[in-house]
């Protein structure tokens, strides 16, 4: 169930798109222009927790798939055996062979290149395995290790997929941000996303939403709107 105020997630919701519109809006008393940028920006959640010890109560970690994709955006670059490389370039998808991934040498800086140049990777199911011993450690380091494709596997909708689904995982601080949306999103769309969004973090705190201080929402370049006290 819940906690977030409908009317209150509604009327952020309205100040951030039109903030970022160009709009003047209303933001704790206070009239604030906005500005529309040249690029699409990023909706974020950014939520604190409270009565929660990072050092002796229980990390979590979780994944959670949202019905729209908050980062179209996102980049892939799919690992794949020969069939995959094929379907890849169908649908003008990066991609790289085993052949590729030799070349690479295990050169921790060429490596650390890839795993910068794209947002996530997905492998061949006869190929994932090669990775650590092709690779060496660069994708796990970076928090890219791919995603399995296993060979009947629909490509586009593993992608769209992966672009979906948001992480929370509890480290050494108290915040946590997830991306929720874009605003070329629907009104509702992004309000059902952050709803489903902070639904699932409660679910995954020991006292639920006891556990959750305040969550904030806002865009790449716009001002935060408290959405949850």
């Amino acid at each position: 169930m819940s906690k977030l105020n409908s009317a209150i997630l509604d009327q952020a919701v309205t100040d951030i798109l039109a903030f970022a519109k160009g709009e003047t809006v209303n933001i704790d008393g206070e009239d604030k222009k906005g500005k529309k940028r040249n690029f699409t920006e990023t909706i974020e959640a950014q939520i604190t927790l409270k009565n929660y010890d990072p050092v002796r109560d229980k990390r979590f970690a979780g994944t959670f798939k949202l019905p729209k994709i908050p980062r179209p955006g996102l980049k892939c670059c799919v690992l794949g055996n020969a069939a995959h490389c094929e379907q890849a370039d169908r649908i003008g998808v990066d991609h790289m062979s085993v052949e590729d991934l030799k070349k690479l040498n295990k050169n921790k800086k060429l490596v650390k290149k890839l795993a910068k140049r794209y947002d996530f990777f997905m492998a061949s199911d006869n190929m994932i395995k090669q990775i650590p011993r092709l690779l060496g450690p660069g994708l796990t380091k970076a928090g890219k290790f791919p995603t399995l494709l296993a060979s009947g596997d629909d490509m586009q909708e593993k992608i769209d997929e992966v672009k979906a689904t948001i992480k929370f995982q509890m480290k050494k601080v108290m915040c946590l941000n997830v991306a929720v949306g874009n605003v070329t999103m629907d009104h509702q769309e992004i309000v059902v996303n952050t709803q489903l969004a902070a639904n699932f973090l409660a679910s995954l705190l020991k006292k639920q939403w006891q556990n959750i201080g305040q969550i904030y929402i806002k865009t790449t370049m716009g001002p935060s709107i408290q959405i949850y006290f």
